[in-house]
């Protein structure tokens, strides 16, 4: 113990920080890179709904907006539970409790996509419901109706892309986003327009593609199996037989464990993803909505587009946290999020050097009215101070994930946006009259309390006691620590050693 203090406390040297520097950037390039896919992907959904028309576009948009809402950033969330389980699994080298894991969370994502779809079945009543206009609204559901199968496709790509990540396997997964997505323009342009299907084009092109990035995945999958000797971490390939009854305890206990880490999760990357919609809701209430509804949707392009590099740099440092952790080794785990920490910094600061250069010509790509312009470059040196503070707040959370600690960010994001972010946006922008702008500088504020708080109990973090968390979690030095025995002589028959 006295050594184990004694290592935490040595000053890395600089070839042990260029080290994990590069260990980070492995992981996070193509994590960044399949996140500019996404991006370029749903901007063109976006072009081709312009291109249909006004209606159809507004029809779309909040289509989108709601399945983001009510659908994606669910799943999502639900999925990063696994990171601290599977980061931590495979760096114990507890390669059953991993693919034990995955199977878990595919079906907690699959049983959460029914209430999710018949929602979106239903959403045209919900909406007239609330007095929304019926054309658009007509049009909002019959995308989502259409878009549901794409419910199946990210409950099974999801936890996928976590597994891999985890495992140390992430340029198949920019790959495979990258193919689907070159097969997805001509897919949507041919659906859309050609066969004039218009917005029921566009949601089926949205789920083909999906479907195509998680086909592309299993063939990688079943390639490396077929082609190299199966080893531990093909366990997912295996059929593993029921544990018997006397295990019934264990398995609830093992679900419980996922559902503790998973629930935390989901709420706090909903809790985040749905201010900006709240933010869109309030802009729709300001003295000029017109002008302040289309700012937004500017804003919201901007932030998608700048969040991919925090996004990486937050996955590396699930993976890179949670693998050190499980290997028992807080010295190295701490020097990880150290890394990570100072890697968002650098990279949120040239964030807010574009913001500040580039906002005019950003801008003009999105739109000439004047108005719309004028206050979209009032804003955007907000938004980019904004994003000096949320690269290295998300970049803390998946440091929080990797150490299995996800409802202490679910904490941080509630107050820090719904206590401090969302009462000082509505004062500044309607008693004070500041409007839009005053709306960004309540994000402004939300995300520097998030930030001040999140890396506080980031740098007070005892690693060494994380790293006994983590033993006690998945496992040391012990293959398929969770394992059944039964399962375990199942393995082992099969060529398998401990």
């Amino acid at each position: 113990m006295v050594e184990a203090v004694e290592s935490l406390l040595k000053c890395p040297t600089m070839a042990e920080v260029m080290g994990e520097l590069k260990r980070i950037t492995d992981i996070g390039f193509p994590i960044a890179a399949m996140s500019l896919v996404g991006y370029l992907k749903n901007m063109i959904l976006v072009v081709c709904m312009g291109r249909l028309g006004s209606l159809e576009l507004a029809g779309g948009a909040l289509a989108i907006g709601f399945t983001n809402i009510s659908g994606y950033s669910v799943l999502s969330g639900l999925a990063t539970g696994m990171e601290s389980l599977c980061g931590q699994a495979f760096g114990s080298r507890n390669m059953l409790l991993a693919s034990l894991t995955l199977r878990r969370t595919i079906l907690m994502l699959l049983f959460a996509s029914v209430p999710i779809g018949l929602i979106w079945i239903n959403l045209e009543p919900i909406m007239l419901s609330f007095n929304q206009d019926p054309d658009i609204t007509k049009v909002a559901s019959l995308y989502c109706r259409l878009a549901t199968p794409d419910l199946i496709a990210n409950s099974l790509l999801q936890p996928l892309r976590i597994y891999l990540r985890s495992k140390g396997t992430n340029w198949p997964l920019m790959w495979s986003a990258f193919v689907s997505t070159v097969f997805h323009v001509p897919i949507t342009i041919v659906l859309t327009f050609y066969l004039r299907l218009g917005v029921t084009g566009i949601a089926i092109s949205t789920f083909i593609t999906n479907f195509n990035t998680l086909f592309l995945l299993l063939c990688y999958m079943f390639y490396t199996r077929s082609t190299t000797s199966m080893d531990p971490d093909e366990l997912i390939h295996m059929p593993l037989s029921p544990p018997p009854p006397s295990n019934t305890a264990l398995i609830g206990k093992e679900w419980g464990v996922l559902l503790r880490l998973s629930i935390p999760s989901c709420i706090a990357v909903c809790l985040e993803w749905w201010w900006y919609e709240f933010m869109t809701i309030l802009s729709g209430s300001l003295s000029e909505p017109r002008v302040a509804l289309a700012t937004s949707a500017i804003v919201i392009q901007t932030t998608s587009l700048m969040y991919t590099l925090p996004t990486a740099l937050s996955a590396s440092a699930s993976t890179r946290v949670g693998n050190e952790l499980g290997a028992g080794r807080p010295t190295k785990a701490k020097l990880a999020a150290t890394v990570a920490i100072g890697l968002a910094l650098v990279t949120s600061f040239f964030g807010l050097m574009g913001t500040i250069l580039g906002r005019q010509a950003w801008g003009r790509v999105f739109t000439n009215d004047n108005q719309v312009l004028e206050l979209t470059m009032t804003v955007l040196p907000i938004i980019g101070l904004c994003e000096l503070a949320n690269c290295p707040q998300t970049t803390s959370c998946g440091i929080l994930r990797g150490s299995a600690r996800p409802g202490i960010g679910a904490t941080i994001n509630f107050y820090s946006f719904y206590m401090v972010g969302a009462p000082l946006a509505v004062v500044l922008g309607f008693v004070w009259g500041l409007g839009f702008e005053g709306l960004c500088y309540g994000l402004l504020a939300a995300q520097i309390a998030c930030v001040v708080s999140i890396l506080t109990v980031i740098f007070k973090t005892d690693w060494e006691q994380e790293s006994l968390r983590a033993s006690d979690l998945v496992g040391k030095s012990e293959p398929l620590a969770h394992a059944d025995r039964t399962l375990v002589i199942k393995c082992e028959d099969l060529g398998f050693e401990k």
